[in-house]
């Protein structure tokens, strides 16, 4: 007896346990366990994860404790919106003192993923069958669904917690569960301190389980009410410790209905099946990726084959649930939003615009389709087990786990290659002057200007800051508050335009920013240089008598006072005109630059016998929006209108003549101003997830 008790012990908690870490050695390997080995967090997303809780870690505790103010400065924000896993970020950062330099914690966090999504998909089983190779094989369902593992392809790191949705759904569907209103108050406080996301499908079925129990077994409407109540009051509580609210409405975002779930999202491999071909989607589809896989494919034939054939009965199961199915198709609803995509086609339906606000919280909408999913693949297990004999049940499950795994490997394969990356503690930069390592010492703070989110240079910046423990605001931000955003572009433009800098602080400039960082210069005692590809204004310098010494190598002024008949200046990413880009303009790009908003500005140098001045741009044309009109003023003086009419290729003539040549004799400068009538937003005309006001996109201009 007390061996067949061991035995069961064994098959109750280490089956699926150790099923959850086979799992994870297989698709994603041991390296991403070194605490000290960052080289798989590198790009994008994971490096912003990586260092949101590095300079978490190195700030002292803040009120709210959430508050990660020296990972953005004045742009509002917490260890949340650097999607760095508050939960775990409160967790190590009392103990930050006896950890190493570098440390990270997403390894063992995607390690937990795996395991308690394999140890609550067990727990699930265990409510159809109570055959532990039934439920160990219905478990290997729920860690290789594709959705799940589909977020490790993204680098969404957080959004690997499906286990959070399998543990609500768990708590929902079980008959009786002891201190039901404490595991909940659980579940709905890790979720929140994961991601919002997951918290919101958490909430959904939390708030159905109340109501399902208010109908079955009669509850009173008073106990519900004091449990919503309750669960409020603690969440927000959570929301405030761990800075949700440092944002203010920057919460509010855009992208519902482009981060939709397609209606063929299902049967979509999207590269994730050997077998099955892929369907043309839209191209933010990808946030709604809830492709079955093959093996799940089959249990959902085989499942109506039984349904119809009278061998398993469903209905009573949803029946008793109904009001949990009827929430699950409005998160269905809600996940294929308003612009309801078919394929590559679709069409569009209207809804107001708060509405649109409050959706745009949760913009990536496909993602709210993951509970449905895991529900879909419980209710096939429980016709699949209920509707055949244990050893037939147990011979369909494995044929239908072997060919999910698989197949789904042609989508998972080369996962585990990205993350089995040669192990290292830092990155590589290209920072390799002196001057870097004296600037560290000399300053507390590095700022980009204009201050942006996920500014051009914030990887590197961000990763020098955070090496030598200093402060930053160029960053990269989930969320972030629009006001606290403007406040610190207009502080930033009031230093380039007195000259008056922070003495404690290193400034990147970009290249817009350059011309008026070089006619306010103190040049007794600031120095701007050109280093290591980057435009560096560092205040005091040169009175700083152990500092590097650093040669003014920009000849700006010249640049910007001089110029000759002929002169091309081209406007794309490092190209010689982007420092006559004087407002107006967006970030430059590898063919040219944006302009952004209803009106922008270039200042040229001044130039004799000037005749015609030529511009070559693109525009924001599309068959809905077929024009740009652009209103051309020179030093003050209307010009003319033009109407752009081609995305490409566009040649804007601005003849001078004799009376303006006159005007501009008297100027230092040709002062270019556009305005933009037709200017506008891609995500509203449906051609790119862009929600900058765009209407010209600057080429080159050449003065004749």
């Amino acid at each position: 007896m007390r061996g067949k008790s061991e035995f069961s012990l064994f098959r109750q908690i280490l089956a699926p346990l150790l099923l959850g870490v086979v799992s994870f050695f297989w698709v994603v390997g041991p390296n991403v366990l070194d605490p000290s080995n960052v080289a798989w967090l590198g790009l994008g997303d994971p490096r912003q994860n990586f260092l949101g809780w590095h300079f978490f870690r190195y700030s002292g505790w803040d009120f709210p404790p959430g508050l990660n103010p020296n990972f953005g400065i004045e742009l509002s924000n917490s260890i949340v919106y650097s999607d760095s896993n508050p939960l775990l970020a409160f967790l190590f950062k009392p103990l930050s003192s006896f950890l190493p330099e570098v440390f990270q914690y997403f390894g063992w966090w995607l390690l937990a993923c795996f395991v308690l999504q394999a140890w609550l998909g067990w727990k699930l089983l265990g409510l159809i069958s109570d055959n532990g190779i039934v439920r160990i094989l219905g478990a290997g369902f729920f860690i290789f669904s594709p959705p799940l593992i589909f977020r490790l392809n993204i680098f969404h790191f957080n959004l690997v917690g499906h286990f959070l949705i399998l543990a609500a759904l768990y708590v929902a569907l079980k008959p009786k569960v002891d201190r039901r209103v404490l595991l909940w108050a659980a579940l709905l406080s890790v979720s929140a301190l994961v991601h919002a996301y997951l918290l919101a499908m958490v909430a959904v079925i939390w708030l159905t389980d109340i109501a399902g129990r208010m109908v079955t077994e009669k509850r009173p409407m008073a106990g519900a009410v004091l449990e919503v109540i309750g669960m409020a009051v603690m969440l927000g509580l959570v929301f405030w410790l761990a800075g949700y609210f440092s944002v203010g409405r920057g919460m509010e975002s855009d992208g519902y209905g482009y981060y939709r779930m397609n209606l063929l999202s299902m049967l979509d491999a999207s590269g994730w099946s050997f077998v099955i071909k892929d369907i043309p989607q839209g191209e933010g589809d990808y946030e709604g990726f809830n492709f079955l896989g093959l093996g799940i494919i089959v249990l959902a034939v085989l499942s109506m084959l039984i349904l119809v054939a009278g061998r398993a009965n469903i209905w009573p199961f949803v029946k008793r649930r109904s009001i949990l199915f009827v929430v699950l198709l409005g998160l269905t609803l809600f996940a294929l939003s308003n612009n309801f995509g078919v394929g590559s086609g679709g069409f569009q339906y209207p809804l107001p615009e708060q509405v649109l606000r409050v959706a745009n919280v949760f913009r990536a909408s496909g993602r709210m389709f993951w509970p449905v999913f895991y529900m879909l693949v419980f209710v096939l297990l429980f016709v699949v087990i209920r509707g055949n004999n244990t050893h037939l049940a147990i011979t369909i499950l494995a044929g239908a786990l072997v060919l999910q795994i698989v197949d789904t490997r042609a989508g998972w394969a080369g996962i585990r290659a990205k993350l089995m990356a040669e192990p290292a503690s830092e990155w590589s930069t290209s920072l390799k002057d002196p001057f870097w390592i004296d600037a560290a010492r000399q300053y507390k703070k590095v700022r980009w200007i204009q201050p942006a989110n996920q500014s051009p240079n914030w990887q590197l910046l961000a990763t020098f800051a955070g090496k030598h423990h200093m402060a930053t605001d160029a960053v990269y931000l989930a969320r972030m508050s629009q006001s606290a955003l403007a406040n610190a572009q207009a502080k930033a433009q009031d230093a380039l335009s007195t000259g008056h800098y922070e003495a404690d602080t290193l400034y990147i400039l970009d290249e817009t920013a350059l011309r008026s960082a070089v006619l306010s210069l103190n040049m007794e005692t600031d120095l701007l240089a050109r280093i290591d590809g980057l435009s560096v204004l560092a205040p005091g310098w040169k009175k700083c008598g152990n500092c590097t010494t650093v040669q003014d190598n920009m000849g700006l002024v010249d640049l910007l006072l001089t110029a000759r008949s002929g002169d091309r200046f081209e406007f794309k990413l490092g190209g010689n005109g982007l420092i006559n880009l004087a407002e107006g303009w967006s970030a430059s790009e590898p063919w040219g630059t944006w302009s952004e908003g209803k009106g922008a500005r270039v200042t040229l140098p001044a130039t004799d016998n000037l005749r015609l001045i030529v511009i070559e741009a693109d525009a924001l044309v599309t068959p809905a929006h077929p024009e740009q009109r652009v209103r051309v003023s020179l030093n003050g003086v209307f010009v003319k209108e033009i109407a752009v009419m081609f995305n490409t290729g566009n040649r804007i003539e601005i003849p001078v003549t004799d009376k303006m040549r006159a005007l501009l004799s008297t100027s230092e400068s040709l002062r270019l101003q556009f305005e933009f009538p037709d200017a506008a937003r891609p995500v509203d005309l449906g051609v790119a997830n862009d929600t900058r006001t765009l209407a010209l996109g600057l080429v080159s201009i050449t003065l004749r």
